[in-house]
């Protein structure tokens, strides 16, 4: 098991060699990188999880909140009930392959695409997880967030300047690794926001 976690992080290594440019004041092969680049193949190792997430979908002249239970099964569904706001607390949507269904008793979960790729509130954990697992890594450092420090990770794309088009940053605990806060933005507008009250890798 140690050959092949050693052989994953290598792995990560000759694939993002450009990761973590310098962002936050860190530089090449900091020990922000290296922490950013031990949680990535972490991720990618990951078989399940669940988490409890408050997020928030803010279209600009209309802002969604909501408290979402999610399980996560590496190459099965993943399954996202929502626990409130009251009036929607039980819808389940189910992600796979794809595929997204909706399970609801005579209540609509309808809310519209956030960006132009057409992602939906229901779209953000699958995405979180897609940048943690093979995001390009644009920056990496240490900050306080409520008043504890974690790690800071910011994707886009290589070639892509700050502020434009999507980006993904994701917060995490230096010392359990798990994620504590993560953020989606179309051309500098966080569309996004998601805080993680629960995380439990299986």
């Amino acid at each position: 098991m140690r050959r092949l976690r050693m052989c994953v992080l290598m792995t990560i290594l000759l694939l993002f060699p450009a990761a973590c440019g310098g962002g936050a004041g860190e530089a090449k092969g900091s020990p922000a990188e290296e922490l950013a680049l031990a949680i990535r193949g972490e991720f990618l190792e990951m078989s399940a999880f669940s988490a409890g997430m408050e997020v928030t979908a803010d279209y600009g002249e209309r802002v969604y909140d909501y408290a979402i239970q999610a399980d996560w099964t590496r190459e099965a569904e993943t399954v996202l009930t929502v626990t409130a706001p009251e009036e929607i607390a039980g819808i389940t949507a189910r992600l796979q392959a794809g595929e997204t269904v909706l399970e609801y008793g005579g209540v609509r979960w309808e809310t519209g695409a956030l960006d132009p790729a057409g992602m939906s509130p229901v779209d953000a954990l699958p995405t979180l997880l897609a940048y943690a697992q093979q995001g390009f890594m644009a920056e990496c450092g240490i900050e306080p967030l409520g008043g504890t420090e974690c790690l800071r990770v910011v994707y886009r794309e290589a070639d892509a300047a700050a502020g434009v088009g999507r980006e993904c940053s994701l917060w995490f605990d230096p010392a359990s690794h798990a994620p504590v806060r993560g953020e989606l933005s179309q051309d500098g507008f966080t569309v996004i926001q998601c805080t993680f009250t629960q995380f439990t890798p299986a």
